[in-house]
């Protein structure tokens, strides 16, 4: 039995809580029983709430450098319907860019019109998106598109943006990775892909990376336990889980991702995880608990988002970030957040 107590900090928006859980397993069976209780002290891990009713503060000098670098780059947002789609264009519009009033989506999004920003953006299903890409494409020569579409449609999208030779950012988790970067590869396109925008989390990423490469088989022998949990409508497991796990394993830990556990359900993201309600449509919660063979050591790494705005102002840093690439006629041509982090610049 471990009992790993785990203090969470989600702004003054989001409660307050300290979650005990409870992980009892067998060979048969792993259920979870958790508590919770109201605590006054302050106290943060690696918890993020992004929000709207968060206070951005930038000085003048910054946004208008900002503003120089943006100022009417085109960007194309395929999948503009969804919940993801939607932050992005409004966070493009607040940096400048100039969206274009084309996107692609399902058949059943052909014909629908999004309004943002006073601009009116026309949406067409999969007929003939090659032609309509390559119009906008030659409209629009210094043009990045940006996807946010399905797990489903990650491989095929990606074909279009290569054979049109137009550069993207790919925020879309799941299809076939190793697919999808030969096919950019092979194209010899620009593109930053990365399962996970949020640039703190991805700093978070890297410095697990760091450590995995630097101290090898450092918790061998130790067992992980971990948890994600996500609004109802993501259907593919957290690629940022899966990722730290990747860590984890190359640390010496081992797991199989099909021991994640998921959870959707939204009374049990509120009553087990701490989800506030207001944000049970657009969370990213993840815990992952480390114990040693003998029970007697204990490590946990939290990372908890609430809101869609971190990766939407990570997905703009990716896309001034790309542009300059291929400005510059850069000879890299594929990149992740990682590459944007390190370039720094970021607004």
């Amino acid at each position: 039995m471990v009992v790993a107590k785990v203090p969470i900090d989600i702004s003054a928006t989001c409660q307050q809580k300290q979650l005990e859980l409870l992980f009892l397993s067998s060979s048969t069976k792993r259920s979870i029983s958790i508590t919770k209780t109201f605590f006054r002290r302050r106290k943060c891990l690696i918890t993020m709430c992004s929000t709207s009713h968060m206070p951005h503060i930038e000085s003048l000098e910054h946004i208008n450098s900002v503003q120089s670098r943006s100022s009417g780059l085109p960007i194309m947002v395929n999948g503009s319907t969804g919940k993801m789609g939607g932050a992005v264009l409004e966070a493009a519009v607040s940096a400048g860019l100039n969206p274009v009033p084309v996107s692609f989506g399902g058949p059943e999004d052909s014909g629908k019109i999004v309004q943002v920003g006073g601009k009116e953006i026309k949406l067409h299903g999969p007929s003939e998106r090659e032609s309509i890409l390559s119009s906008v494409y030659a409209e629009y020569p210094n043009l990045i598109v940006i996807d946010y579409t399905a797990p489903a449609a990650v491989n095929e999208n990606a074909e279009l943006y290569a054979k049109v030779g137009v550069p993207f950012v790919m925020g879309t988790t799941g299809g076939d990775r190793e697919r999808l970067y030969k096919t950019v590869a092979d194209a010899n396109i620009y593109a930053v892909i990365s399962p996970q925008m949020g640039k703190q989390v991805v700093a978070f990423l890297a410095a697990m990376e760091i450590m995995a490469e630097q101290f090898p088989g450092a918790f061998s022998g130790y067992k992980l336990q971990v948890m994600e949990s996500h609004q109802a409508s993501k259907l593919d497991t957290s690629g940022t889980a899966k990722a730290v796990i990747s860590c984890f394993q190359k640390l010496g830990v081992s797991f199989e991702l099909d021991q994640i556990q998921q959870i959707r359900d939204p009374k049990l993201q509120m009553e087990m995880v701490g989800v506030p309600e207001e944000y049970l449509a657009g969370h990213a919660f993840h815990m992952y608990h480390l114990t040693s063979p003998d029970d007697t050591v204990s490590f946990e790494f939290q990372h908890n988002v609430c809101g869609r705005s971190i990766y939407a102002e990570g997905t703009v840093d990716a896309v001034l970030f790309l542009a300059k690439k291929v400005q510059s006629k850069a000879d890299k041509r594929i990149y992740d957040m990682i590459d944007v982090l390190r370039e720094g610049n970021m607004r």
